[in-house]
């Protein structure tokens, strides 16, 4: 096939849309680790507020103000959650990207809401948030190479 054909069809080379395609594939496997491993620590976290742990400072006055204990509920919830969707995701299924894309977000909003009890926690789970979404959202598992 010459190169005028191979570029033209799709308006990219395929060699660097494979390319495109291997990492978002490492990635969303990479994801679904960091699905599991986030929903762990979120439940973990969630135990520590319910038990009142000292470790979380309490600002004076918040828009989004819960008491602690509901927090904690909150992340216990969402933690068991996201760790079984990130367990399910491992399979490639679309039904679990768009499940996890789902959760992924709930999850960054719930930590942005979570900034003033937390915030370098949240802001890191943010982060991970947001490369889990964009791999799974780029990754396309059912293509031939």
């Amino acid at each position: 096939m010459s190169e005028d054909v191979r570029t033209t069809q799709g308006g990219i080379d395929p060699d660097r849309r494979d390319v495109g395609q291997g990492i978002a594939a490492v990635t969303s496997i990479a994801a679904a680790a960091l699905l599991v491993t986030v929903g762990v620590l979120q439940l973990l976290q969630g135990i520590a507020a319910v038990a009142k742990d000292e470790v979380f400072v309490i600002g004076l006055e918040y828009t989004y103000k819960f008491d602690i204990s509901t927090w904690g509920w909150v992340h216990i919830v969402l933690g068991i959650v996201v760790a079984l969707v990130g367990a399910v995701l491992f399979t490639g299924a679309t039904w679990a990207r768009v499940i996890a894309i789902v959760i992924a977000a709930l999850s960054l909003v719930a930590n942005f809401l979570w900034l003033p009890y937390y915030p370098w926690w949240s802001v890191l789970i943010i982060a991970l948030d947001v490369v889990v979404i964009w791999a799974i959202a780029t990754w396309e598992p059912r293509r031939v190479y």
